[in-house]
């Protein structure tokens, strides 16, 4: 049997990083970000992550902070088997993204849906200023 310099067998890697139990990703979640005329849309890319993991506000320096945080560890109490190999599922991933002057803080607003954070930042509405008229006295 060789180990090629691990402590477990090389046939065990074969084994353990395929589609129904693939090797954890430690890369950092996809990010879109779109503009309309009315509105800019943040979208979050984490897959089998629920509401519940989510953190968005905006913090004290007018800034739109994004928590995701996700931390599955299974335990099985069965004293006749021992792990060879064992993997937590532990997710943290942070990012601030600067907003720009035209967006309106107090209408933002944040859903999940099928794995996908969406934050939309309403721009605030400009009134256009009417121009001024000069009465004519009569």
């Amino acid at each position: 049997m060789n180990r090629n310099n691990m402590w477990m067998p090389a046939v065990f890697n074969d084994f353990f990083d395929t589609d129904f139990l693939p090797k954890a990703n430690a890369t950092a979640p996809a990010i879109n970000i779109k503009e309309t005329e009315k509105d800019y849309t943040v979208e979050l890319a984490a897959p089998g992550m629920k509401k519940d993991d989510f953190e968005v506000n905006v913090d004290h320096d007018g800034n739109l902070h994004i928590k995701l945080e996700n931390k599955n560890e299974h335990k099985d109490e069965n004293k006749k088997e021992h792990y060879l190999r064992r993997e937590f599922s532990y997710s943290k991933f942070e990012q601030t993204l600067l907003l720009p002057d035209d967006v309106d803080k107090n209408k933002i607003e944040a859903k999940v849906n099928d794995g996908v954070l969406t934050v939309e930042l309403p721009k605030v509405v400009k009134t256009e200023a009417k121009p001024g008229r000069q009465i004519e006295i009569k």
